[in-house]
């Protein structure tokens, strides 16, 4: 059941895409799921935290402050498994102040069952008949892919100790069976630390609004998203908390659909917080912008940080719970250390 559901929801929601021109009001939703447990058991409230390397994704100007090179991998199994959600990541500093990095995220539902063609009558002829699934034959049920793909390019420089700033290149492909859509759009950040343990983030995203072109002649557009957040670290119990709090600001007219809006211009908030204990053992709690509770931990370990995430849905014998994992090496030796300034 669930596995027609969700073929469903995927055919829909392409066919629909398909047929339509303009501005696409959730054609990047896939960009915005969110990546590193890290962040996500926070809600996604990670604008102002990112100086790791998912900043690539949560905000370009964050990454300049990384000291090592770094690597992610991440996968999580949605709807019951029938949804996959991949992401990884490299970055690694250049010079005394610069980072550049390279993300991939893919979201997929494979091996979707095509059976426009295996409905078959008595002597052969093909019925079209969706509702007799008696009459289907096997051998001519064929299967496709649904996949949504996003490759980043980031750019990070660190002005000062206190304000950097960076932006990504943005390059979206999606695929549905013999239909495809390419598309390239661009995200400018900026992070401030206005005071000691203190720090501010601005990610706008698809700055320029990002196209989409269908091979069928339809075309969609993605329009910009101001994502705005605050982080504050409280040092207590020998480990530090850090209370954290975005906005998103998008341009699309969800009305009803986001937690407030003015006219076309809709608000969501995500919220979350962190006690880290002598930057070994982490505990998170966060609430996102979909209304969603969610709990985490973090393991470090020499050269290698390990991020778990919970998210409970609503309906979760239908549509399960939903469990990620991140892995963060880092190349933590003198060798590959950014050089200081001199």
């Amino acid at each position: 059941m669930r596995t027609g559901f969700v073929a469903a929801l995927v055919l829909t929601m392409h066919v629909s895409l398909l047929g339509a021109t303009g501005v696409g009001k959730y054609a990047g939703e896939f960009i915005a799921i969110g990546v590193g447990g890290r962040a996500l058991g926070l809600g996604g409230a990670y604008t102002a935290l990112a100086t790791d390397v998912t900043a690539g994704y949560w905000n370009p100007a964050g990454l300049s402050h990384m000291e090592y090179p770094q690597l992610i991998l991440m996968h999580d199994e949605q709807f019951g498994s029938l949804v996959n959600y991949d992401y990884g990541a490299v970055a690694f500093p250049v010079g005394t102040s610069t980072s550049l990095g390279l993300s991939v995220i893919r979201l997929g539902v494979d091996d979707i069952p095509d059976t426009r063609n295996a409905a078959v009558d008595v002597n052969g002829n093909v019925t079209y008949d969706p509702n007799d699934l008696s009459r289907i034959d096997p051998s001519r049920v064929s299967y496709f892919n649904a996949a949504d793909w996003a490759f980043f390019l980031t750019y990070s420089k660190r002005q000062s100790e206190v304000f950097s700033y960076g932006a990504n290149v943005k390059f979206i492909r999606r695929e549905l069976g013999e239909n495809s859509a390419t598309g390239i759009g661009f995200d400018a950040a900026v992070w401030f630390r206005p005071f000691e343990n203190a720090s501010l983030g601005l990610n706008v995203q698809d700055i320029t609004t990002t196209f989409l072109a269908w091979d069928t002649g339809t075309n969609e557009l993605i329009s910009p998203t101001m994502k705005i957040g605050a982080a504050y670290g409280i040092d207590a119990f020998e480990g530090r908390f850090t209370p954290v709090v975005d906005f998103d600001v998008r341009f699309e007219g969800r009305k009803y659909a986001s937690a407030a809006n003015l006219g076309p211009v809709s608000f969501d908030i995500h919220s979350g917080l962190e006690f880290d204990y002598r930057n070994v053992i982490a505990l998170r709690v966060g609430y996102s912008d979909i209304q969603q509770i969610t709990f985490g931990g973090g393991l470090r370990l020499p050269k290698l940080a390990i991020d778990y995430t919970f998210a409970k849905f609503d309906g979760a014998n239908q549509l399960g719970n939903t469990h990620r994992i991140s892995l963060i090496f880092t190349l933590e030796s003198d060798q590959f250390r950014r050089p200081p300034k001199e």
